[in-house]
């Protein structure tokens, strides 16, 4: 198998960081399309290892919670029938903590707008979090019976 060099792979990861898309990376670094895709799933494994062990025992004091809308595949209401309820067409969330001196992103998660996914994202920041922390003040607020409405602490 082939394998990209060093020199490469940072003139790829580099012409993406840009801003430039797949295609004009691919033109102007002479990789094929596929060889860059495997190239950005391959680090971003390594990305999520390395905050997964490195962010740990923060000293934040003010964190910024928010979640972010995007669809994948088609909105909700043009999701086909043996599609529908299917994770990853529709509707989908990623939840952002965000410490507001540093900026740094201690936690995210991608998921649904439900109470469970907020739960999950809440926990994975409080363990990275070596004290308490306040948020960015917003009340409590219930969960509706579909789990649609979820604020937080």
């Amino acid at each position: 198998m082939n394998r990209l060099k060093r020199a490469k792979q940072a003139q790829i990861i580099a012409a993406l960081v840009e801003g430039n898309s797949l295609r004009a990376t691919a033109r102007m670094t002479g990789a094929s399309k596929v060889t860059i895709l495997r190239l950005l799933e391959s680090l971003g494994a390594a990305c999520a290892s390395y905050h997964d062990k490195a962010l740990r025992n923060l000293t934040c004091k003010r964190i910024q919670c928010d979640e972010i809308w995007q669809f994948c595949y088609a909105k909700d209401k043009n999701v086909p029938d043996d599609k529908q309820g299917q994770f990853g067409y529709g509707n989908v969330w990623t939840w952002v903590a965000l410490d507001a001196e540093t900026k740094l992103i201690p936690s995210w998660r991608v998921g649904t707008r439900e109470a469970a996914t907020a739960y999950q994202f809440m926990h994975d920041l409080a363990g990275r979090l070596a004290n308490r922390v306040t948020t960015d003040h917003r009340r409590p607020s219930r969960v509706s019976r579909r789990g649609r409405k979820c604020i937080w602490l």
